[in-house]
């Protein structure tokens, strides 16, 4: 999908000072591009810029050899830290300026593990990369073929394109935990990354790129046998990961949309939604006395249930009832409002086996922290949610959730935002008197004017932020070659929920992708583990993946008799969450300068949409938040302005209606709720 085109000469750049900008955006997290979206669409001039060279921040997506270009860059970003004083030229004598951090400290603890088996060879080649020096990447075959026809050579050259520059055996990853080694950091050089995390891939190149790598790996995977016998399992090396990186799309954060969420509404209001696809969630599990379970949801799924006998089904049922009215009959949990939600469960005539399905699987709160209310209300919720778009309350993005900041930025742009990647923003320019923020100084020292301005929370300094607590996530990746259970295709979304068993801890949420969420390789899964921090992410989650996997090793991988799916490759990290830190905390922050906050711990996305609204009523009070856009027939390009203000005030109704059909995706998905 392309998106937002980059503007980065030096001629763009030049004439950033001599405008007067609306709004100007510092960072393209999801919030953020939503009220960027929303402000260009109600008008307002938006220019939009991030240090970073991909879109998202810490909402985006990578590649398998672009998160490796990712762990090199925090590592050096964490080992160097480059001054500019070029900013103090630009202050008046009746300013002031509050500098802005020049290190992202939001990724803390990343340590890494590859069990794959590491036979890398000195042309293995990421299918689609960029190839950095085509003379440096020439094999022996090449050499002695030298003098070949030009159509053999051409046939080489096109198969070897835009190759990365991937480590060798010696170079490989150690299968023991590691800081960002040296070795790692190599994998993919600085010009690779911002060409794989801007790749989009369509359909057809999708099909072009599954015939050849399927041509090339043919004679190292064996053939799938009828599922009618033992299945075979694949072995997959480390070289076959590298080699099909861009088959992965891998998120920092790991999210799903409730199909009645915010986030989907806004979707369909704006028409966003044609920039993206989403995949319905297939099964939710449930994790009880060491077996994973497939939770019945639907109606029809609790009835065909043979988990369940037919009394529990009964009780089920008149209790997910209740709980879509329940605020119709406050008498029935009045009493139980000062208790926890597990307790409550235990008045209400449930089996122990019930109990744990609400409490964990479709409620999905704390068994310690929960009321009764938010239990009852997450209980509503997810109901509400189901038989919209499938059986199950949940939709995810095809590409990863680093889609839905591109989509929201391509919007932007489409109603005349500019973005400028790779441009960092050295301070905040403030008025002494009206203590209003004036400008930013950007790394060339020029001054941006702007009315308004929006910046994430982590681009904010130490001493605007020394009264700030914040929490952390704790993180982990992991491609496995299996699913956590044995599903009746191979073809399955799955959402797990692993309840928390010391005090101090917490529940532990896995979200198990396929390969047709375009998220991962043919044979393998990618899983997301994420759960609150009380330690750093390997002491958190190492408990859930040791139940739930067995790492790979090579006398295994002949066992064809092992249970548990196996982990190829991981990946362990902190990422700070600051969201609900109250505006207050932050030191002398201009009323002009809105803050956003970086992902929450929370399944749902309804945090930032929220951020974005009410940062967006406050630069544009009485507008409408992200409307429908016009329908293209119907814009008069030539005409006075009052036939052009007819003209829109008579398509916005019409567009507003006619947004479910141009929302096939979502719009039209809808069932009767069961």
């Amino acid at each position: 999908m392309p998106i937002a085109e980059r503007l980065c000469d030096f001629g763009v750049r030049s004439e950033f000072r001599c405008q007067l900008w609306s709004l100007s955006g510092v960072s393209s997290g999801l919030p953020e591009s939503i009220i960027a979206a929303a402000c260009s669409r109600s008008g307002q001039r938006v220019l939009h810029v991030d240090s970073r060279s991909y879109y998202g921040g810490n909402w985006a997506s990578f590649s398998f050899s672009g998160l490796l270009s990712w762990l090199k860059e925090y590592q050096e970003n964490s080992d160097v830290v480059t001054e500019n004083s070029m900013w103090q030229e630009q202050i008046l004598e009746n300013e002031e300026a509050i500098l802005l951090s020049s290190k992202d400290k939001t990724i803390q603890h990343v340590e890494v593990f590859c069990y794959a088996s590491q036979d890398l060879h000195k042309d293995v080649e990421e299918a689609g990369a960029l190839q950095k020096n085509p003379a440096s990447v020439m094999s022996a075959q090449a050499t002695e073929a030298a003098e070949a026809a030009e159509a053999a050579e051409a046939a080489e050259a096109t198969e070897a394109a835009e190759a990365a520059c991937l480590p060798t055996a010696e170079e490989s990853l150690s299968t023991r935990s590691c800081e960002l080694p040296a070795e790692q950091s190599q994998c993919t050089g600085p010009e690779s990354s911002p060409q794989v995390n801007d790749a989009e891939v369509g359909e057809k190149e999708t099909q072009s790129d599954a015939k050849s790598s399927t041509e090339q790996s043919s004679e190292i995977l064996p053939k799938v046998q009828d599922n009618t016998e033992t299945p075979k399992r694949n072995v997959i090396t480390y070289s076959q990961i590298i080699k099909e990186g861009r088959r992965f799309n891998i998120d920092l954060v790991s999210k799903l949309l409730y199909s009645r969420g915010l986030l989907i509404d806004l979707l369909i209001k704006s028409n966003v939604s044609r920039y993206a696809e989403f995949k319905n969630i297939t099964r939710i599990l449930a994790f009880r006395e060491g077996t994973v379970e497939q939770v019945p949801c639907s109606r029809a799924d609790v009835f065909n249930s043979k988990q369940l006998t037919m009394v529990e089904k009964r009780m089920l049922m008149k209790f997910l009832t209740f709980c879509v009215e329940y605020e119709d009959h406050p008498d029935e949990y009045k009493a139980y409002e000062e208790t926890t939600f597990s307790e409550y469960l235990k008045t209400q005539k449930l089996t122990p086996n019930l109990q744990y399905f609400v409490l964990h699987s479709i409620a999905m709160t704390s068994e310690t922290t929960s009321s009764t209310v938010d239990g009852l209300k997450a209980t509503k919720k997810f109901l509400q949610c189901l038989g919209r778009y499938g059986n199950t309350p949940f939709l995810f993005p095809l590409y990863g959730q680093g889609e839905l900041p591109q989509c929201f930025c391509r919007m932007c742009a489409v109603f005349g935002g500019i973005y400028c990647l790779r441009h960092s923003v050295q301070c905040l320019v403030v008025d002494k008197e009206s203590r209003k923020c004036k400008a930013i100084v950007d790394q060339f020292g020029q001054r941006i004017i702007s009315k308004h301005f929006v910046i994430e929370d982590s681009y904010l300094s130490e001493n605007t932020c020394s009264g700030v607590q914040y929490r952390q996530i704790s993180r982990a990746v992991l491609i496995t070659d299996g699913s956590v259970l044995k599903p009746d295709s191979d073809q399955q979304v799955s959402i797990l929920t692993v309840p928390a068993e010391e005090s101090g801890s917490f529940a532990v949420r896995v979200i198990e992708l396929c390969s047709s969420t375009m998220t991962c390789m043919k044979g393998t899964y990618l899983v997301h583990l994420t759960c609150m921090s009380s330690k750093t992410a390997r002491e958190d989650l190492e408990r859930v993946v040791q139940k739930l996997f067995t790492p790979y090793t090579e006398i295994e991988a002949e066992n064809e008799q092992v249970e548990k799916p196996r982990i190829l490759w991981a990946l362990y990290f902190n990422m700070r969450d600051s969201s609900d830190i109250s505006r207050d905390c932050y030191n002398d922050l201009p009323s002009n300068v809105y803050v956003c906050s970086g992902p929450d711990c929370n399944l749902g996305n309804d945090n930032a949409v929220q951020q974005a609204e009410t940062v967006f009523q406050k630069i544009c009070p009485n507008e409408d938040f992200c409307p429908a856009p016009p329908n293209p027939e119907d814009i008069i390009l030539d005409g006075d302005s009052s036939q052009q203000e007819v003209s829109e005030s008579s398509v916005i109704p019409e567009t507003n209606s006619e947004t479910p059909k141009e929302s096939t995706v979502l719009g039209d998905s809808e069932e009767p709720s069961e």
